[in-house]
């Protein structure tokens, strides 16, 4: 193995590739520096996926949004996010100095991805400021293509549920992406990370208090699995892309290396449903406008 392989790829994800039978992928694009063309590409965001690790060591997500120029990188390793999570999202604890932290930045329509793992240098009225310690790009595969405008919402009632109802489950059985918030041991290495997941509708299973998602084959660095195997921790986000809604759900994380078919398995300890959380909406595919009246 190379000194590089090794700077790259940590404890966890080293054993995950180890155990998925794969030789470590290069790592010539994980760098501890953001490139030129990832800051332009986090500049022109109206909207990114933020991870965080609450203070009892639980990962969640959550979407951030504003107007393009809102995630600046003032130098090629530090991201400023000028948002403050509002109250009721669980970002909102678990953001503070020394904390770790990643962003996902992802454009629906045009299936791009960027992200970034580090540590939180500061945080408050004004933004998050992130250290960046991880910054690589992703392939397209998977995204689902969408177009985004903005509308106008007035935030509705957060619901704390004990078990899914009828509606968080139609959402998640139903759900062609989601993201999930994970975070390693070796956080000082950029353990922390958030990630897309997509699919055709219906590939997370749900059965009870679990769910069941596949891992499609992709980069192979296995930045999520990895994690799990150090932490056996998650939280996932599931957007309403229609309504603005927000569920974020967490619970235990285990994954199942048997067969052909890798799946990691979440079994539910807590959800929250935050409604008209977004003043965007998308539609799926390239042939969908924007209403006029909007």
């Amino acid at each position: 193995m190379t000194d590089e392989t090794e700077t790259a790829f940590y404890e966890g994800e080293r054993r995950a590739q180890a155990l998925a039978g794969v030789e470590p992928p290069s790592s010539a694009f994980i760098r501890a520096f953001m490139t030129e063309q990832h800051r332009n590409f986090f500049a022109a965001l109206p909207y990114v996926v933020l991870g965080a690790l609450s203070a009892d060591g639980w990962p969640v997500a959550t979407l951030a949004v504003g107007s393009p120029g809102f995630l600046s990188s003032p130098d090629e390793t530090t991201l400023l996010l000028a948002w403050a999570p509002p109250r009721d999202d669980p970002v909102a604890e678990a953001i503070g100095p020394g904390r770790p932290a990643a962003i996902l930045g992802i454009e629906f329509a045009t299936r791009r991805r960027n992200r970034a793992n580090g540590v939180v240098l500061s945080s408050g009225p004004d933004g998050i400021l992130l250290h960046v310690l991880q910054s690589f790009g992703n392939c397209p595969q998977y995204i689902r293509t969408r177009d985004m405008w903005p509308v106008h919402r007035v935030p509705g009632c957060v619901e704390r549920l004990s078990v899914l109802d009828a509606e968080a489950r139609g959402l998640i059985g139903t759900a062609t992406t989601f993201f999930v918030a994970s975070c390693a041991s070796e956080v000082a290495l950029g353990g922390m990370d958030v990630s897309h997941r997509g699919g055709p509708s219906g590939f997370v299973r749900i059965d009870g208090d679990v769910l069941t998602v596949p891992d499609y084959p992709g980069n192979r660095y296995f930045n999520s699995f990895g994690n799990f195997l150090e932490n056996p921790r998650g939280g996932l986000l599931f957007v309403d892309f229609s309504t603005g809604d927000l569920l974020h759900v967490a619970g235990d994380a285990s994954v199942s290396w048997i067969g052909t078919q890798r799946s990691f398995s979440l079994r539910i300890r807590d959800v929250l449903r935050r409604r008209a959380a977004l003043p965007l909406a998308w539609g799926e595919g390239p042939d969908v406008q924007a209403p006029k009246n909007r």
